[in-house]
């Protein structure tokens, strides 16, 4: 049994990391493209309004905006991640505390793997609060 367990963990790890990496591709995205605007809009507020920078290179104007572009998209992928890994943090340590309560009133302590088996034998239930956690934070 404690060798599924670990199968299974496993597996909810992997789909843990895949879920994270597509919040972070879409907020990266996102950033980036809001970031790209504000460096444009930058870049063209300072083109009319400020004669020296209007004299500077055209490269350095896209430098500028890049580089608004990468911090974007750096900014942005990092806070969806930090959200999404808050969220999970929250929900482990709930689940954590209901199977410390549930096993106290059993006279059990609450072990590593006595959490793991109350887990097993909890499935059902976590999935459907799962479930419903999922639906009122349908995205990050």
């Amino acid at each position: 049994m404690p060798h599924s367990a670990t199968l299974q963990e496993k597996q909810r790890r992997e789909e843990h990391q895949q879920r994270a990496y597509e919040i972070q591709l879409a907020g990266g995205m996102q950033g980036a493209a809001r970031w790209t605007v504000y460096g444009t809009i930058a870049c063209a507020l300072g083109h009319y309004s400020y004669p020296p920078f209007a004299r500077q290179t055209l490269g350095l104007k896209a430098f500028l905006v890049s580089s608004a572009t990468i911090f974007g998209l750096v900014v942005g992928a990092d806070n969806h991640l930090l959200k999404y890994e808050t969220h999970l943090r929250e929900a482990e340590n709930e689940i954590r505390r209901q199977a410390r309560s549930e096993l106290a009133m059993q006279g059990i302590i609450a072990s590593e793997t006595e959490i793991r088996k109350w887990r097993e034998a909890n499935k059902d239930k976590l999935e459907a609060q799962a479930q419903a956690a999922a639906a009122r934070t349908s995205s990050f």
